[in-house]
């Protein structure tokens, strides 16, 4: 049987496939549907979301210790935050099984930089491969596990957003019972003191020796011999690029298990081609190595290492081709930049906090992050995630300092801030600083599509659990003053805002309402009830200042014809920020 499916898709049932015991992650597009299609599997597979990557990673690393086949996934940022233990456990090697999925990003479709995660795997010394679609995604799970019990070795499961989300034919196998090997107590192996780190980093240096025999004799990396005039070397979804280019005019060696390089492989295939081509995306990972070997190739000198490629860019950086497209008028094309949805918590909160004069905005990961973004523009920055709290700190101590006449406001989600906010605070507090934290709690986590978090109530798997509610959590963390309010209710946020700003010491202003698009839980009737309506605009009353179209609700629409305002009602939920915007009152919810 086959099913048309994603690779993240095929990555869960390859698990499945591979008796796969354990799963953790933190959600991040473009990696979250792993782990939300594994959770379906409740009687072979414990899958979890975890608080950040970090936590994840450490507990796939004791269900690997304690003998079971494992996985972690992350978007090639959230690696950054597994980091720590992910180079220890490269010492130590693994028990059952265990792969890192990461799900890198070229072109930068929801994420804030392009890294090329192939690095992690040559830094941290641990086998890596490259699925080019989606049923080598389900089958190199499988080869995965294999590898990563028969080397001692965590594996680097790299794939990209193209991968992650294009669909292709995949051929169903059998899903096996998970298994799991006897845990035995051994220090030397696993306790990473330097004693012991110093033999387990010599054992290291002979298992990527012994990895590179394998790597020139599996199947995973393999020959199409076709034109030997042409030969290139690729890897991942460049791979099918560079065949839709080149088609039979080029023999290839497609390269599957890509650290470390199978380079004696790679030296029998370039002396049989005259012109050698490595076609990789984005950094000249294979690219340098090849050349230290002393084989000469053309990469990056003609192939950009910028945004995520396609048949045409590489198509036209090799052969000088340029493809026909359908010419239209690109000035008649409306842009449309990303946006809070109508009815957003967000949106007043961010309306608002525009008011502020001589204030710092440090924003954070989340759909908030659009709070930075026209008509709004109440955001200064955007690092990473937890950052906003760390940064609003430092730049405080500076303002401070200088005796300059600023504050600053961060701004954190709900389930960032369980991410790495807590910290970030705690740090705050510890170092006497008095700026402004606002957490913006929407039930959710919102941004990835909804998943669950500490703050919710339920698991990934839909089990009930307890709520860590985050009034208390920041007041435990020594924080004194806290306020949560309607972020709906501009008069409640204004009057917050001008408390915060009037106190000498650190203090925190949570808001608390549901995302728009939530499926209510019965804990939320029952806090919130049923708030969902509509506002329409008396159109005899509207004086056509725009004042509500300056929160950038979407489904407000200004007729320049008519000059006035009017509301969709298919988007319109009756938050009534607008009508509390608008300065002659002629908006009202329907049924008022």
């Amino acid at each position: 049987m086959k099913k048309l499916l994603t690779g993240n898709e095929a990555v869960a049932l390859g698990a499945l496939e591979a008796g796969i015991s354990y799963a953790s992650a933190y959600p991040g597009t473009p990696s979250t549907e792993i782990l939300e299609n594994l959770a379906e599997y409740k009687d072979e597979v414990i899958a979890e979301w975890a608080p950040n990557e970090k936590v994840a990673f450490e507990c796939v690393i004791g269900a690997s210790v304690a003998g079971a086949r494992t996985l972690f996934a992350a978007k090639m940022v959230g690696v950054n935050v597994a980091a720590d233990p992910l180079f220890s456990f490269a010492y130590s090697g693994v028990n059952g099984g265990m792969m890192l999925v990461s799900a890198d990003d070229p072109g930068l479709h929801s994420s804030q930089n392009e890294q090329d995660n192939r690095n992690y795997a040559k830094f941290a010394k641990i086998a890596m491969l490259e699925p080019a679609n989606s049923q080598e995604c389900k089958d190199m799970v499988k080869t995965a596990m294999e590898i990563s019990e028969k080397f001692d070795t965590p594996i680097l499961f790299r794939m990209t957003t193209r991968v992650c989300h294009s669909k292709s034919l995949v051929e169903i196998g059998e899903a096996v019972k998970p298994t799991k090997k006897p845990y035995v107590k051994n220090l030397q192996k696993y306790d990473l003191v330097p004693a012991n780190a110093r033999h387990l980093h010599v054992k290291v240096e002979e298992r990527l020796k012994k990895l590179e025999a394998f790597s020139n004799e599996t199947e995973l990396n393999y020959i199409e011999w076709n034109n030997k005039k042409v030969g290139v070397i690729a890897a991942g979804v460049a791979y099918q690029y560079a065949k839709e280019v080149f088609g039979e005019n080029a023999s290839y060696l497609k390269i599957g298990f890509s650290y470390p390089l199978p380079m004696a492989k790679i030296k029998a295939f370039a002396a049989e081609v005259e012109t050698l081509y490595v076609v990789e995306e984005l950094e000249p990972f294979m690219e340098e190595q090849i050349k230290a070997a002393g084989i000469h190739c053309i990469g990056k000198e003609k192939i950009t290492n910028i945004w995520e490629l396609t048949p045409d860019i590489v198509g036209k950086a090799l052969l000088g081709e340029t493809r026909p497209v359908i010419d239209y008028d690109l000035s008649v094309v409306p842009n449309r930049p990303p946006t809070l949805c109508a009815g957003c918590p967000h949106r007043g909160f961010f309306y608002e906090l525009a008011k502020l004069k001589n204030v710092m905005i440090t924003g954070d990961i989340g759909c908030y992050s659009l709070g930075g973004s026209d008509p709004l523009n109440a955001k200064d920055s955007t690092i990473d995630m937890g950052a906003s709290i760390s940064m609003g700190h430092g730049a405080q101590k500076i303002f401070n300092r200088f005796n300059e006449n600023m504050r600053t406001i961060s701004t954190i989600g709900d389930s960032t801030f369980f991410h790495t906010g807590i910290n970030s605070l705690m740090h705050v507090v510890y170092n006497r600083s008095n700026t402004i934290t606002c957490i913006l709690d929407n039930r959710i986590t919102g941004m990835t599509g909804h998943q669950e978090n500490p703050g919710s109530g339920f698991t990934l798997q839909g089990m009930p659990t307890t709520i860590i509610e985050i009034e208390p959590l920041v007041k435990a963390l020594g924080i004194k003053h806290v306020r949560t309010v309607n972020p709906l209710n501009l008069k409640e946020l204004k009057e917050a805002f001008t408390w915060a700003l009037e106190l000498d010491e650190p203090s925190v202003i949570i808001t608390r309402w549901p995302c728009v698009l939530k499926k209510q839980s019965e804990a939320d009737k029952k806090e919130f009830g049923n708030y969902f309506g509509k506002c329409v605009v008396e159109t005899d009353k509207c004086i056509g200042c725009k004042a509500c179209i300056k929160t950038g609700c979407p489904a407000l629409q200004f007729n320049k014809g008519t000059k006035k305002v009017k509301i969709d009602e298919s988007q319109c939920v009756g938050c009534e920020v607008c009508k509390q915007v608008c300065p002659v009152k002629a908006i009202k919810r329907v049924g008022e």
